[in-house]
């Protein structure tokens, strides 16, 4: 079988006549949507899925953990990510869907892990879609004084209307939300560069890349403290897999994606570690607090007044980029999911412009339900709902790396076409990405302020099985074909 006939009829899977919906086609080959996501929109939304408030704001908090030595923590993490995005790219190639991660877990791994999957990444993005659009809402009172309801209102209808329209429509918004991200970062290297060598301005006289190691050293906390910032740096990434949803919208897939993910490493040196280097070279990390941005810290240290204004304005817009992000996977994923028999068939439908209509509109149903309970009942029980997001997130990256490294075995035998797009080093990489997860899931258990995380998984694990072998027992043709019966 070649690879084109891969990519038109899907993976090899034992046939029952009569059981192959035309939705279920239309799943494995992509049929149904539109391919509007041009190259410059799929780059941009590659770029942008690596760049969230995690930088902005949380790498504060982990700066006063780990000091200068955070910088070491984003170049092994962000190492890690590569390699995912390498196994997600030899996948892609492979067969390029929009159902991307629960299709490969589906394949690879047995329905089980596809169900797991496709719920848990859908549930990752309507609680990252509510905690964003909720602090969107926050940051509007840094100008006027709105109630953030009435914010958070209007950003998710406008999203969600956006999302109605187009897919093209979806990436060029992406686009210029992830133009504002980069434009902010570039210009704060560019400017703490001409500080630390030029000299000029109020933080002149003390910028300097000594600042890095002359204050207790490049492992102020010691190597500890550098490992428990991990779960921090982590999260930092979450999204960056977004660009494998958008290969069934893709209008080259086989040119768009692996040029999104062949840049994978120079964004995360230039905006992570790049970043980190001229802030923490401006400012010395003793300076920041928990609850300090670092760029923030960073401009007024410059003397730029309008610094702060300038930070909030970029994670608005971070915000607003993440709850678009969530608009557009979650009807994907849930759509994916009916097609396989595995959630309401409703939502197999598509509107006229090819777009998931109704799995979009019940997930931002839920986002907007998610921001009134969050303003009326800020209990603790939201909290441990937030905290979910993170240990999601993860699993998707699990199954992309436990699926490529089956995938890949199977090639070798002959018995898939080999993917144009190899990851290399794999599978080698795929098991240490695995085994490194793995250890920052570990680490979580000892942080008081992450260990929720593994609380909230195990009670959504339960509820998923459950679910899963109770729709086995009703439809068991489901899961021996993997596709819906007609």
């Amino acid at each position: 079988m070649t690879s084109e006939q891969v990519e038109e009829q899907g993976p090899p899977r034992d046939h029952v006549p009569g059981q192959r919906g035309t939705d279920a086609a239309a799943a494995e080959s992509g049929e149904g949507y539109q391919r509007g996501l041009g190259g410059r929109q799929i780059q941009m939304i590659a770029i942008g899925g690596a760049i969230g408030t995690g930088l902005f704001l949380g790498a504060g908090k982990a700066i006063t953990k780990a000091g200068p030595s955070l910088i070491l923590a984003y170049v092994v993490a962000g190492t890690v990510i590569y390699f995912i995005m390498r196994a997600l790219g030899e996948l892609l190639m492979y067969r390029p869907v929009s159902g991307s991660f629960s299709e490969y877990a589906r394949e690879f791994l047995g329905p089980y892990f596809g169900f797991v999957t496709g719920w848990t990444y859908w549930l990752f993005w309507v609680v990252t879609g509510i905690t964003e659009v909720t602090a969107a809402a926050t940051y509007m009172n840094y100008w006027w004084d709105i109630k953030p309801w009435i914010s958070a209102l209007v950003f998710t209808i406008a999203l969600y209307c956006i999302n109605l329209i187009s897919v093209k429509l979806f990436g060029e918004l992406e686009f210029w939300f992830s133009m504002v991200k980069v434009t902010a970062i570039i210009g704060m290297i560019l400017i703490g560069l001409g500080v630390i060598t030029l000299g000029f301005s109020e933080a002149g006289d003390t910028a300097s890349f000594s600042n890095l190691w002359s204050h207790d050293g490049f492992f102020p906390k010691g190597v500890g403290g550098t490992l428990m910032t991990l779960q921090i740096v982590m999260f930092a990434f979450l999204a960056v897999e977004l660009v494998g949803v958008t290969a069934g919208e893709a209008t080259d897939p086989k040119k768009a994606l692996p040029r999104a993910i062949k840049t994978v490493p120079w964004r995360i040196a230039l905006f992570y570690i790049g970043s980190l280097i001229v802030i923490l070279s401006v400012v010395s990390w003793t300076v920041f607090d928990a609850g300090t941005s670092p760029f923030v810290a960073a401009f007024q240290k410059i003397g730029i007044p309008a610094g702060a204004g300038i930070v909030n304005f970029v994670v608005l817009t971070a915000a607003l980029s993440s709850c678009n992000s969530g608009m557009y996977s979650t009807g994907r994923m849930l759509r994916d999911l009916a097609l396989n028999g595995q959630g309401p068939k409703v939502f197999t439908r598509l509107s006229r412009a090819g777009l998931p209509i109704l799995g979009t509109t019940f997930s931002a149903a839920l986002m907007m339900f998610g921001v009134w309970i969050n303003y009326e009942w800020p209990t603790k029980a939201f909290d441990y709902v937030v905290s979910f997001a993170t240990i999601s997130g993860m699993w998707a990256w699990i199954m992309i790396l436990a699926s490529q490294i089956r995938y890949r075995a199977k090639a070798d035998r002959g018995e898939l076409p080999q993917s144009e797009f190899k990851a290399p080093g794999a599978p080698y990489t795929s098991w240490f990405g695995l085994a490194f997860i793995g250890m920052v899931i570990v680490l979580m258990g000892f942080d008081k302020d992450a260990r929720v995380s593994l609380y909230v998984a195990p009670i959504w694990a339960v509820l998923l099985t459950v679910a899963y072998f109770v729709l086995k027992a009703r439809t068991p043709n489901v899961f021996k074909t993997g596709t819906p019966t007609s």
